[in-house]
């Protein structure tokens, strides 16, 4: 074996791109969300180069340095920050979270007029910089930002999609975990639909170590998983980010380490299902939009849409969802 084949262990634990080089994630938005994104990627060691873009230049940089200082306790290789779109140049995977912030009480969708405005003004010049990235789309309303973002970028429907539910699916899970005791990695279930009010809860294919969550028999506090106990754990899943704003302004350590793990999936080609926000087709009769199904995640992107079998009722809901997104995406001229 000659000198040259030994890399990996020199360069880390970091996956590498296509071509060999070592692998670069650009973050777009230095906030609350983005900055967290940027931590969870350099500590779970996702890519060699991690950069922030943000059109605040003291805070970018400020946000780079700060993590960039802690390099020497991770894999990463380095951590940098500027106003300037160019820094994403050759980058592997865009993640944007650059977008409004959401308001106390305020829904997702009401959000979607004034992020799909900045996604105009942005992503020409990120696609110009970075034409064979993978573009994860973070910003809320994510379905309807994705949606638009792929209608202004032209992309193909595998290199860009949204965070989806990924975030709404591992809280479900935990949420699941602590009614029964067990570890939320034996815990199989997904919410699809919006990341939103209108998410579905796919109860009909939820599972417990193989075992369906209705024959799971009694919860830890007695009772069983009846209708009573799936609404309000579904309704608390829906709850969650506005309880964490209302309390401290903003959610992005869970949805940090849940689009770090998108882009794990996206950069390691781990071909993981994850309920992403791809361009449906015929998705169970939902075509034209953008909305979270278990979509099989790797280095081209999302790839095939998993079909679970659904109840009437799941997929009526499905469908009321998706056409609920689908009126403010045409409200806003797409």
């Amino acid at each position: 074996m000659s000198d040259s084949t030994i890399t990996n262990s020199a360069q880390g634990s970091y996956p590498t791109a296509r071509s060999g080089r070592p692998s670069k994630v650009a973050i777009i938005g230095a906030g609350a969300v983005g900055s967290t994104l940027a931590y969870a990627c350099v500590t779970k060691g996702v890519a060699r180069e991690i950069v922030l873009q943000d059109i605040v230049k003291e805070k970018v940089e400020a946000e780079a340095l700060d993590i960039a200082q802690g390099i020497q306790f991770t894999s990463a290789g380095a951590v940098s920050g500027s106003d300037d779109p160019e820094i994403c140049r050759g980058a592997d995977v865009v993640a944007i979270t650059a977008g409004a912030k959401q308001k106390p009480g305020q829904s997702r969708l009401e959000l979607a007029g004034a992020t799909v405005g900045i996604m105009e003004k942005i992503l020409p010049k990120l696609v110009e910089v970075a034409p064979n990235a993978i573009f994860l789309m973070v910003a809320n309303p994510v379905d309807v930002v994705t949606y638009c973002s792929k209608k202004i970028t032209g992309l193909p429907e595998n290199q860009i999609f949204g965070s989806g539910t990924v975030l709404d699916t591992a809280r479900m899970r935990y949420l699941v975990s602590l009614e029964t005791g067990t570890a939320t990695q034996n815990i199989h279930g997904y919410i699809a639909g919006e990341h939103g009010d209108s998410e579905v809860a796919l109860w009909s294919s939820t599972e417990i170590g193989g075992v369906p969550i209705t024959q799971w028999g009694k919860t830890l506090d007695g009772g069983v998983f009846d209708q009573e106990k799936r609404d309000r754990i579904a309704h608390d899943v829906v709850r969650s980010a506005y309880r964490i704003i209302e309390g401290k302004g903003a959610t992005n350590y869970a949805v940090g380490l849940a689009v770090s793990r998108i882009i794990g999936a996206i950069l390691n080609d781990e071909q993981r299902v994850l309920t992403i926000s791809p361009l449906l087709n015929n998705w169970h009769g939902i075509s034209d939009v953008c909305m979270a199904v278990p979509t099989i995640v790797g280095r081209e992107g999302a790839g095939r849409r998993l079909e679970l079998p659904l109840t009437l009722d799941e997929r009526d809901r499905l469908t009321a969802s998706a056409e609920r997104l689908r009126e403010v995406a045409r409200g806003l001229g797409y």
